[in-house]
């Protein structure tokens, strides 16, 4: 279950890297390029939700790369770059980018930008489906939100797409297996615990909200379902 794909356009190999392990991690879909040439390569043969751009690239300039993908298209673009003047930021943001972001930059911030962007998408794009509602928790899968009782709850990727497998059949038990391999896309399932951690995660946040009721229950032994 992937949350959207996402192109890197990054020649230093260890930022790229750690970009496409923590996204992934999250549960996006990423493809790695180390070239600006590499990357137009990539965009213009497949479909991504999101770039994300280094300016310096060899090859074809990050600069060069966002006017050509922008001069066809609107497009979700993340300039991340050591560049810090303020014109840098305008002229970007002028010739299409949605957003700039200078190094060193914190990975957690990066994330909720990702995020940010990826709902303007969905929302624009004027795809609706109906949210998943249960007992005041409401899901929206368009626009990637969740909701306690109207109140606004931050989930990270991992976790929406636990609550949105289990929602999907609310009476339903779904194992711990189940649940790895469909919101991690792994068919080795190798440690319980993390399924654990995200869950317990997952309970905190919305018994913050509202701490008299529980919307997960374990059934031990099996795995977890949504509480009646």
């Amino acid at each position: 279950m992937s949350l959207g794909k996402i192109l890197i356009a990054e020649d230093d190999n260890d930022i790229n890297h750690l970009i496409s392990d923590v996204l992934t991690r999250e549960g996006y879909t990423v493809t790695q390029a180390f070239s600006g040439t590499e990357a137009k390569l990539y965009w213009n043969s497949e479909t991504f939700d999101l770039l994300l751009c280094d300016l310096m690239l060899p090859g074809m300039t990050g600069e060069e790369l966002v006017a050509e993908i922008t001069a066809k298209q609107t497009a979700a673009i993340i300039v991340i770059s050591a560049k810090n003047t303020v014109m840098d930021k305008v002229d970007l943001l002028k010739l299409g980018a949605s957003d700039y972001m200078t190094k060193p930059f914190d990975i957690e911030e990066l994330l909720a930008r990702v995020e940010v962007q990826l709902r303007k998408e969905r929302s624009v794009s004027g795809d609706e489906d109906d949210a998943l509602i249960w007992n005041g928790l409401s899901l929206s899968e368009d626009r990637y939100s969740a909701q306690v009782d109207g109140v606004d709850i931050r989930l990270t990727a991992r976790e929406f797409g636990i609550l949105q497998l289990l929602l999907s059949n609310p009476s339903k038990v779904f194992t711990k297996e189940n649940i790895f391999a469909s919101v991690w896309g792994e068919t080795e399932f190798i440690d319980e615990n993390t399924v654990n951690v995200h869950m317990s995660n997952i309970r905190g946040k919305l018994g913050k909200v509202a701490p008299d009721r529980e919307f997960v229950e374990t059934i031990w032994g099996i795995g977890f379902k949504m509480k009646n």
